[in-house]
């Protein structure tokens, strides 16, 4: 089980089901929702995510398709917690750095390599796109 919060601990959650996929987001949405240079996506099914302690904030902003993408926080200190780009789908993205065990990055795939910053440089042999996978 995976477990996580946000950085003043108001908001807990706990993901009671294995992950289905790790990614290293280069996009300029992810920098600019993580502060650095790259956001971390763990993608579960989203009935698997339960919050546990405090009540997540949501915003919603538009994606490169044309989609719209809910992003859950924590209103009292900001930290970005998950995102539900696709309700069809039935998966979240949980943030990484919200996760209280660091995930291992080794096997991730890295998306939106086009937009990387320059110096960052992705692991010989990952799988990586220019952009969004299909």
């Amino acid at each position: 089980m995976l477990s996580g919060g946000c950085q003043c601990g108001a908001v807990r959650y706990e993901v009671r089901a294995e992950p289905l996929g790790l990614y290293v987001c280069h996009c300029t949405e992810c920098r600019k929702q993580s502060a650095s240079a790259f956001g971390i996506s763990v993608i579960v099914p989203a009935e698997a995510l339960a919050v546990v302690a405090g009540r997540p904030a949501t915003w919603s902003r538009a994606t490169d398709r044309g989609t719209g993408l809910d992003c859950f926080f924590c209103p009292e200190c900001g930290s970005r917690l998950w995102h539900a780009p696709d309700p069809a789908k039935g998966t979240i993205s949980v943030k990484g750095g919200s996760l209280d065990m660091p995930v291992d990055l080794g096997e991730a795939v890295h998306i939106w390599t086009a937009r990387r910053l320059p110096g960052v440089a992705i692991p010989e042999g990952a799988r990586s796109f220019p952009g969004e996978p299909e």
